[in-house]
């Protein structure tokens, strides 16, 4: 006769179900070493931005909201360096250099000369950049199809944009001869953007005049040296002018001068006319980059550049009541979307 020895703890219960493995909790793949790495993984995102105004804040705050939609929640699993140059280029250049030489998941530069200096000092984070008008001229990649190195992003800009805006003007305010573009020629963005508006104002017969200007303080004075030379007023994605956009609107009202700009922002705070987009949703498809780079393994290299491809004929209706403009219907009718894009 055979007599089998069974172990003192046999009798214990061995159930997947009630998840116990002889009385041991089971190896599962949430309690795996990697699994609860990636749970607890807190992200660190480093941020310069050249100055604050409504569109390069409205281009961070959709960033983050992606992040958060993604779950990489700022003050839960995320650490936001946030970096404001406050428009000024040495003080651009010591917070790129801060940034390199901390130990970041990603970096993103708002703004092209806040793109341009990250990209020149951070050579081992994933870098994106938003805001940027042309990072081709700019130098911040070499090919928007396959950006290669460790960079990639959005412009802001498609380049048909400012001739539509001009097209617009010409079609339906034939009185304007001339137009006024406050600048700083210093931001190459800037630059850009004027040369296309004077190439497709040009093709309407009309003229540009600009004034210059160095920095923010200088904008109202210098749209005052147009008053009289002038029968519109202009800006471009120029952040030392729109960050002193006040001046222009409050002029164009008490002069009765009509103003167009180039980003959604100014024209909700008081310009009458622009073709474009928000910069919330601007900041929001970058924001879906970077949770592909975080979360997905993607790499800027091979992440295509984009543009806008939602854009519209944005008017603001009670500015044009200011500048003494009429809005006909047939400026009302180029208008896409009407609900969202005549401004009351």
């Amino acid at each position: 006769m055979y007599f089998f020895h069974f172990p003192p703890n046999f009798h214990r219960k061995i159930t997947i179900t009630d998840k116990t493995i002889d009385g041991n909790p089971p190896i599962s793949a949430s309690t795996t070493p990697a699994a609860t790495a990636a749970a607890s993984k807190t992200y660190k995102i480093a941020i310069s931005q050249i100055v604050e105004h409504p569109s390069l804040d409205a281009t961070r705050q959709g960033f983050l909201a992606a992040l958060k939609d993604a779950g990489i929640v700022e003050g839960t699993n995320l650490k936001v360096d946030f970096n404001n140059a406050q428009g000024d280029q040495p003080n651009n250049l010591s917070i790129a250099q801060k940034i390199a030489s901390a130990d970041n998941d990603l970096v993103l530069g708002i703004a092209t000369p806040s793109a341009q200096a990250v990209v020149q000092q951070v050579k081992k984070a994933p870098i994106l950049f938003a805001a940027v008008t042309d990072p081709l001229a700019a130098k911040i990649v070499t090919n928007v199809d396959k950006p290669g190195g460790n960079v990639s992003g959005a412009s802001d800009t498609n380049p048909m944009a400012i001739a539509q805006l001009m097209d617009f003007v010409a079609a339906n305010m034939p009185k304007i001869k001339t137009v006024g573009l406050v600048l700083n020629e210093g931001e190459p963005n800037a630059v850009i953007m004027a040369k296309n508006a004077e190439q497709s104002l040009s093709k309407h017969g009309i003229k540009l005049i600009k004034a210059p200007v160095t920095n923010t303080s200088e904008v109202k004075q210098a749209a005052q040296s147009l008053v009289g030379r002038v029968d519109a007023f202009l800006i471009t994605l120029d952040n030392t002018v729109v960050s002193g956009v006040d001046g222009i609107i409050q002029i164009a009202n008490d002069k009765k001068i009509p103003f167009f700009s180039s980003d959604r922002d100014t024209v909700e705070k008081g310009a009458f006319a622009t073709v474009g987009f928000k910069y919330y949703d601007h900041g929001y498809q970058v924001g879906q980059m970077a949770v592909d780079i975080l979360k997905n393994g993607k790499k800027p290299a091979d992440m295509k550049v984009t543009v806008p491809d939602k854009m519209d004929l944005i008017l603001n209706l009670k500015a044009a009541k200011a500048q003494g403009i009429e809005v006909t219907d047939a400026m009302k009718a180029a208008v896409k979307d009407k609900e969202k894009n005549i401004i009351q």
